[in-house]
């Protein structure tokens, strides 16, 4: 009797130990999908940002990246959006990425007054 309870006791446990590796190996699957994804999606943007930005505006921007990167990306964004829309008819040159950033920093740009009070 004592080797039945035994039995079951053993594989309740192999069948939890099935179960939590089944779920992990899922888990690891999600996340390998999830990643894919995410490749995908940015091998897509750079592929239209290639087609709608001239060599030395892909230049800037990667630079601004490296600096900014949430700017870089805000401007990436509004640029497919661009796109995707057809409202970009010809590739964006540097001069006017240039001036598309100024926008982007006269809007976003942050004035700091410093006044010193004497008693």
């Amino acid at each position: 009797m004592f080797e039945d309870a035994q039995i079951y006791s053993d594989s309740d446990e192999v069948e939890a130990l099935l179960e939590k590796r089944y779920r992990e190996i899922l888990a690891r699957r999600r996340e390998e999908e999830r990643r894919k994804r995410e490749l995908e999606e940015e091998v897509r943007r750079q592929e239209i940002l290639r087609t709608i930005l001239t060599p030395e505006a892909r230049e800037r921007l990667s630079n601004i990246r490296l600096v900014r990167p949430e700017i870089a990306r805000a401007v990436e964004d509004r640029l497919i959006a661009l796109a995707l829309q057809g409202r970009i008819s010809q590739p964006i040159t540097d001069e006017e990425l240039k001036s598309i950033l100024a926008e982007i920093y006269e809007r976003t740009r942050k004035d700091f007054r410093i006044s010193i009070r004497e008693k």
